[in-house]
C-alpha cells in the first residue's frame, strides 16, 4: 500500500477542519441565498469550461462531443432544477402536519453536515449532480473525483474552486490510499458511485463511525423484448444505449432476453444498427468510444474467453494498447437450466463493457422468472406494446428503475429518482431527491403552556383512569369474580 505523504495528509485534514468549522460553527451554507449563489455558481462553471470539460472527457473515454456535451446538460438542468426548487418550490420550507391537536406540528430539512462524495470514472462530470443535491441541502462537501479519469479529475481540482466557496466545497484527488485515508475520517454522509466491491468497503468503513451512505452501484440490467415489439426500432434503442460510451453505463442494457420467433430480426436489425452508428470498422468511428483503462480491456477480453466462435455474431480483436474493444453481440441459445452458457462469467458479471450476450425464451413467465432469481438489477428494460405485458413485468420484478420501449432515457426525464435498489444500491438522487438525500428530515412539535391538564401526572386516580378509558375507548375492566 502506497505511503501517504505528511504534506498530503496535513492539506487534507486542514481541509476536513475548514468544512467542519463552516458547516458546524459559522453554519455558512444553512443560508438559502448561499446555497443559491454556488449552485448558480456551478453552472458558471459547466458553462465556462464546457469545451475544457469536453476535451477531458474526450482524453479519457474518446466520448464524442455529443455524448460529453448530454453528460453536462444533464448537470446543468439539474442546478436548474434544485435552483426552481429552493426558491419557488419550497424544498427547504417546514412541512406543516396534523398534530390532532396537539400543537404545531412540522417537518423541517435540515442539513446533514459534511459529505463525502466519492464519483465514478465513467461519467466523471456526473459528480456534479451529487454536489448540487449536496449544496442545495445547506451541506459542505469533499469531493474525490475518481483517478481513472485523469483529464476530467485534474480540471475539477483545477477549476472547480475557482467558482465555489472553498471554506464550503474541496476536490481532493488521489488513489486508493488516498480514498481509504478519506474513508478513515468521520464524516455526516458519505455518496458512493461504483462497483459493488468498493462500496462493501465504504459501507464497512461507515460503519466505525455509523455515517449514512448513499450507494449507487450498478449490476445486470436486463432487457427484454417481447414478440409484439417493434423489433427495429428496438434494436437500434438497445445498440445506441448499449454502446454508447463504448457500454461503459451503469444502467446500460447488460443482455437481451428476446422472444425465440423475434431473436433472429432482432440480431440482424441490430447488427445493421451498429454499422449504420459506428461504420463498417467502429475503431475508425470518432463516435466510438475507448475502455477506460488497459486493464479494464484485458477484463472483457478474459469474459469472452471459452465462448465458441460459433455463439460470437459480430466481434473482433481488442487493441489494448489503445484500450479499444470492439463491439460484440453474442448468441447464448435458450434460456434453459441445461444451457451452460448461462454459466459463462459473461452471464455472472456485471460486463460494463460492448459486449452484448442475447438468449430466447419461449413464454414471458419464463423471462421473468430469471429476471427474479438474479441480484436486482440497477435498471430493467422491456419493449413491448401489449400492456398486459408491460403490467406482468412492471408487478413481478424489482428493479431500481425501469424504462418501457426504451433505454437510458428514465435517469433524464425531471421528478424521477436514480437510485438501486439490492445488490445495486440503496439510495436515491436527482432534482428533490437530492435534497432528501443530504438532508435529515426533523420532526418539531410546539406545545403552548397556557393548558397543563392534571391528568397528565401521577397519581394516578379512579377519576383519571376513567377519563383516559373513554378518551382512548379502552373498555373497562369486568369486577373479578368471587
Amino acid at each position: 500500500e502506497e505511503v501517504l505523504s505528511a504534506e498530503w495528509v496535513r492539506s487534507v485534514d486542514e481541509a476536513i477542519r475548514q468544512l467542519r468549522y463552516a458547516a458546524y460553527v459559522k453554519r455558512v451554507p444553512h443560508s438559502i441565498e448561499w446555497r443559491c449563489a454556488q449552485i448558480a455558481q456551478i453552472e458558471r462553471f459547466l458553462s465556462d469550461n464546457k469545451q475544457a470539460l469536453l476535451d477531458a472527457l474526450s482524453a479519457d473515454l474518446h466520448k464524442n462531443s455529443r455524448e460529453g456535451s448530454m453528460e453536462l446538460a444533464g448537470s446543468m438542468i439539474e442546478c436548474k432544477v434544485a435552483l426552481k426548487g429552493l426558491t419557488k418550490e419550497g424544498w427547504a420550507d417546514p412541512v406543516p402536519v396534523d398534530s390532532k391537536g396537539r400543537g404545531e406540528a412540522r417537518i423541517q430539512a435540515q442539513p446533514l453536515g459534511v459529505m463525502l462524495i466519492i464519483t465514478p470514472w465513467n461519467v466523471p462530470t456526473m459528480c456534479v449532480k451529487a454536489i448540487v443535491g449536496a449544496i442545495a441541502a445547506g451541506n459542505c462537501v469533499l469531493l474525490k473525483p475518481s483517478e481513472l479519469s485523469v483529464q476530467t479529475s485534474r480540471l475539477l481540482a483545477a477549476k472547480l474552486n475557482d467558482y465555489v466557496d472553498r471554506s464550503c466545497v474541496a476536490v481532493i484527488e488521489g488513489a486508493v490510499s488516498e480514498t481509504t485515508y478519506l474513508l478513515q475520517q468521520k464524516w455526516d454522509h458519505i455518496f458512493y458511485t461504483g462497483n459493488s466491491s468498493v462500496a462493501r468497503i465504504v459501507m464497512g468503513a461507515a460503519a466505525e463511525h455509523l455515517t449514512p451512505v448513499t450507494l449507487e452501484l450498478g449490476g445486470k440490467s436486463p432487457c427484454i423484448i417481447d414478440i409484439e415489439a417493434d423489433l427495429e426500432a428496438t434494436a437500434r434503442r438497445v445498440v445506441g444505449g448499449k454502446f454508447m460510451n463504448c457500454g461503459q453505463v451503469c444502467i446500460a442494457p447488460d443482455y437481451v432476453l428476446v422472444h425465440q420467433d423475434a431473436e433472429s430480426a432482432f440480431i440482424d436489425h441490430a447488427k445493421k444498427a451498429l454499422a449504420e452508428f459506428y461504420g463498417a470498422d467502429p475503431y475508425n468511428s470518432p463516435d466510438y468510444g475507448r475502455i477506460i483503462h488497459q486493464r479494464h480491456v484485458l477484463r472483457l477480453r478474459n469474459l469472452l474467453q471459452g465462448i465458441g466462435k460459433d455463439l460470437i455474431i459480430m466481434g473482433g480483436e481488442p487493441n489494448v494498447q489503445e484500450r479499444y474493444m470492439p463491439p460484440h453481440i453474442l448468441r447464448l441459445g435458450a434460456l434453459s437450466p441445461s444451457n451452460s452458457s448461462l454459466r459463462l462469467p459473461v452471464m455472472s458479471e456485471e460486463i460494463f463493457g460492448p459486449i452484448l450476450p442475447v438468449l430466447t425464451y419461449t413464454d414471458l413467465h419464463q423471462a421473468v422468472a430469471y429476471v427474479g432469481s438474479q441480484p436486482k438489477p440497477l435498471a430493467l428494460y422491456l419493449f413491448s406494446t401489449n400492456t398486459q405485458h408491460q403490467e406482468l413485468v412492471l408487478n413481478r420484478t424489482t428493479s431500481g428503475g425501469m424504462c418501457i420501449n426504451d433505454v437510458l432515457v428514465h435517469t433524464t426525464t425531471p421528478g424521477l429518482p436514480f437510485g438501486g435498489v439490492g445488490e445495486s444500491g440503496m439510495g436515491a438522487y436527482f432534482g428533490k431527491a437530492s435534497f432528501d438525500a443530504f438532508s435529515h428530515h426533523r420532526s418539531v412539535l410546539t406545545i403552548p403552556t397556557r393548558v397543563d391538564p392534571d391528568i397528565r401526572y401521577p397519581p394516578v386516580t379512579a377519576t383519571k383512569q376513567k377519563i383516559i378509558r373513554m378518551a382512548t375507548g379502552t373498555p373497562q375492566k369486568p369486577a373479578p369474580a368471587n
